[in-house]
């Protein structure tokens, strides 16, 4: 027999706060969620531009090689290298600033080369070669020889020997040069405070200069239809009077209408002109021959031309002449062949045009 408690069973009840508990908790974590959700949505956005941009150039690329059109070369397949990486040009040139050289160095004068194309290799002006050579080239720019040694210095002016007692105000006034300047030149190694010179010692006076001795083997005085008779010493020399004019213009005296070799300067008041051994040379005007044959002071075999109006024209380092002295001459005429006569390092005519017994710049009258 089953014996049943007095006591009836209890039944548990849920509290009636908890259901509004729970939803509230459901809110805020709704809340939270949508706040997190509007911060990530421009990134999400631009992952989303980013991929249709990628897809969408992939896709012109493709169009592109498939119809044959020009890509750049670092986007086109047949110059891409075989690793899939594009390849980049070295840069040859750097952004350390130049300064210039610091010693000087030496040349070697080499066939065919002259003051004004040494210069032009180093950089430098063709005064400044022919300053620093003096014991060389004794102010001459023709006076130079295949194997002749020349020193080229660090920078453009004066490459001056230091002297016993030499004084560092007078030698700058000397040569137009700042005292500050030939201080601070990296070259000249001196000490701004206490510069010691020693007697043997070369510096640089940058920008400095100084007049240069133009060496002529032809200088005479004339007066236009004096009728006076004039000679000019040497072996091609003889007793003329005008007999033919010029007409005032210029032509080329050789085939070429280019420079081999020295331009017109300060040291070289002529033109070398490009010729080769036995070529043509012309009359660059009418007139008369004042002189056709050998003559020193490096000129070699030498024509000169007196055009009655003022001007001569004189044609040196020829290999042979086709004139004689006191003999009239057309414009474009032959009076010569191109050589290599005299003091020169290879075939090309040294041009000179005078007025009034100065010399003109060849380029302002061709």
């Amino acid at each position: 027999m089953r014996i049943q408690s007095g006591m009836p069973e209890r039944k548990k009840q849920t509290p009636s706060w908890l259901p509004y508990a729970l939803w509230a908790v459901a809110l805020v974590c709704v809340f939270f969620m949508g706040v997190v959700m509007e911060q990530r949505t421009p990134y999400i956005r631009g992952m989303a531009d980013d991929n249709n941009v990628s897809e969408n150039v992939g896709a012109q690329l493709v169009n592109e090689v498939e119809n044959n059109t020009d890509l750049p070369d670092q986007l086109n397949p047949i110059t891409v290298q075989s690793s899939d990486s594009v390849e980049r040009k070295a840069k040859l040139t750097t952004d350390k600033p130049d300064r210039g050289n610091l010693e000087p160095q030496k040349y070697t004068i080499q066939a065919g080369d002259s003051i004004y194309g040494i210069a032009k290799k180093f950089g430098l002006k063709p005064e400044t070669i022919l300053w620093s050579n003096y014991n060389v080239l004794h102010d001459d720019a023709h006076n130079i020889s295949v194997g002749d040694e020349l020193i080229i210095p660090p920078g453009d002016g004066i490459y001056y020997q230091w002297k016993e007692n030499d004084d560092l105000q007078k030698i700058a006034d000397k040569y137009r040069v700042q005292v500050e300047d030939i201080l601070s030149y990296p070259a000249n190694h001196l000490d701004m405070t206490n510069p010691e010179i020693k007697a043997g010692d070369f510096i640089l006076l940058p920008g400095g200069y100084r007049e240069t001795a133009v060496i002529s083997p032809i200088v005479f005085e004339y007066s236009k239809n004096s009728g006076v008779k004039k000679q000019i010493s040497g072996p091609g020399g003889c007793a003329w009077d005008y007999v033919a004019y010029g007409t005032g213009t210029f032509v080329w005296p050789s085939a070429s209408h280019s420079v081999s070799g020295n331009d017109f300067w300060s040291g070289h008041m002529g033109l070398d002109i490009a010729t080769v051994e036995g070529g043509p040379i012309y009359a660059t005007d009418s007139g008369t021959v004042v002189y056709a044959g050998p003559i020193g002071g490096g000129y070699g075999i030498m024509v000169m031309i007196d055009h009655g109006n003022g001007y001569q024209s004189l044609y040196g380092h020829l290999s042979a002449v086709n004139v004689s002295c006191g003999q009239a001459v057309s414009q474009g005429q032959v009076i010569g062949l191109g050589g290599s006569t005299g003091n020169s390092t290879g075939p090309h005519l040294h041009f000179e045009v005078r007025y009034g017994g100065g010399y003109v710049n060849p380029w302002n009258v061709l």
